[in-house]
């Protein structure tokens, strides 16, 4: 087994709309001694993408950086997939489970992998060091400093590289994101051996199934939760999700009772409560098991963390109690998060963009068959008529205007500029281009700009008049 810590720097905060820019990462032994050179990778931006300029600003990788030294796409996925994804190794990030796994499926998916197989197959898996970090500020810091900004604990790899003293020379840079991120998990291991380890071994979904459906209150350390308790509390897994590898679970620390008498309408509104709302969030959260949440039995809360973390065990035992006494809740809230998902499910936009439609159902046999064709086939060769998938039909196109614009036919070139005019400018002002040229023209006015930034921003825009695509009239 081998540790291989990755970061990516990306057009955009969406692996939607957005695309990997820089993929940097380094291979570990098990005793996370570095094994073998790093490898630091520009990815070539396609005509087809406009960046975020925000993005732009944080990482500072022009898009013309990306055009001379880069790698295409295509390039860039089989290297990943012969050299990277090796067998039994096992993929750890810094909120990599939730952003840059994201970005990596999908460049997978346009590029005729399976989404998925890098992080599972051959005795693969993955790991994020996020909340395991939490955890370890929460129940046993000591080995580390850490910081605290306007008052409210912090674990952003910039800071936490700050305050230890770890090699980080250029935050928001892939490679140095990495080098700081093992030297933070070396001194992770060394302050907190059991910790480390006990985390390592539950990543794996069925432990943490174990944990959440033992039927016992258990220690969950989320980014969700007040950093007024170092992002930690105790909760009671409520019931199985019926239909995904997932457990719905309650925070212990509110009291119950206030929640008991609700009908489902109203479980629904708490539940679905967005970001600045009034109304008062329900304290249920959903539990993945397959992403690597940290959860722990509740031996490990000794009485130091207990009073870091500011239990109340008297609280914990009595919410408990009236939680295990009311089934009749836990059935209420089943019917409530049928409702939620059936109303996600019937908001849900499809998007006619083959690109966003890898969740619309996994490759079967055949479909992988087809994939292994698609990557061996000379370019020059390729046609829609290699594939039976419709998906993989109008991939086929695509992949070819990004990877090899150079070999196009004129009904090609057309066809693809026909695409980049509906992406660029469907919705008017509401469209991609009019929303690129307004945010141009607001981060002026809302942040003062160093010379260098205004430099980044000129080229940003010198770059997107370059590839604007030609209007039709």
């Amino acid at each position: 087994m081998t540790f291989y810590f990755y970061d990516l720097e990306t057009s955009s905060g969406s692996a939607r709309s957005g695309r990997i820019m820089q993929f940097a990462g380094q291979r570990t032994d098990e005793n996370l001694k570095p094994i073998g050179e790093p490898d630091d990778i520009l990815v070539k931006l396609s005509d087809d993408v406009l960046p975020e300029p925000d993005a732009i600003l944080v990482h500072r990788i022009t898009p013309q950086k990306t055009l001379e030294l880069g790698l295409t796409e295509a390039e860039f996925t089989k290297y990943f997939e012969s050299k990277i994804a090796t067998p039994n190794t096992v993929f750890v990030g810094f909120n990599n489970i939730r952003f840059d796994d994201e970005f990596m499926r999908r460049v997978c998916y346009r590029n005729f992998y399976d989404p998925y197989q890098w992080h599972w197959r051959d005795g693969r898996s993955r790991w994020d060091l996020l909340d395991p970090i939490r955890m370890m500020r929460a129940l046993r810091p000591d080995g580390l400093k850490w910081p605290v900004i306007d008052g409210k604990p912090s674990v952003k790899l910039e800071l936490m590289a700050k305050e230890n003293g770890l090699l980080h020379e250029n935050a928001h840079n892939a490679l140095s994101d990495v080098i700081a991120l093992i030297e933070l998990a070396q001194k992770f291991k060394s302050a907190q051996p059991k910790l480390f380890d006990y985390l390592f071994e539950a990543r794996n979904k069925s432990k943490v199934a174990e944990i959440c459906l033992s039927g016992k209150p258990f220690v969950y350390t989320s980014g969700k939760y007040s950093g007024d308790y170092q992002k930690t509390t105790v909760v009671q897994s409520l019931f199985k999700h019926p239909r995904r590898e997932s457990a719905i679970v309650y925070n212990l620390r509110e009291d119950p009772s206030r929640w008991l008498d609700k009908s489902v309408e109203e479980l629904v509104k708490h539940w679905t409560v967005k970001y600045g709302d009034d109304l008062e969030r329900l304290p249920v959260k959903i539990i993945q098991f397959n992403k690597c949440p940290a959860v722990a039995p509740l031996i490990v809360l000794d009485e130091a963390s207990k009073k870091r973390i500011k239990l109340d065990e008297r609280q914990i035992n009595d919410n408990l109690a009236v939680l295990v006494g009311n089934s009749s809740f836990s059935e209420r809230l089943m019917s409530a998060l049928d409702i939620i998902e059936d109303q996600q499910q019937t908001s849900f936009k499809l998007d006619d963009l083959v690109d966003n439609q890898i969740y619309d159902g996994f490759w079967g046999d055949r479909e992988l068959l087809e994939l292994n064709k698609i990557r061996s086939t000379d370019p020059r060769d390729l046609s829609q008529q290699i594939a039976t998938n419709k998906r993989l039909k109008e991939m086929i196109p695509l992949y070819k205007a990004r990877n090899f614009p150079e070999i196009l036919t004129q009904q090609e070139k057309q066809d693809w500029e026909s695409r980049r005019r509906k992406v660029f400018f469907d919705g008017e002002k509401s469209g991609n281009y009019a929303k690129f040229c307004k945010r141009l023209e607001e981060i002026p006015k809302t942040r003062q700009l160093s010379e260098d930034d205004k430099y980044l921003l000129e080229e940003l825009k010198l770059y997107v008049e370059s590839i604007l695509p030609e209007l039709e009239y």
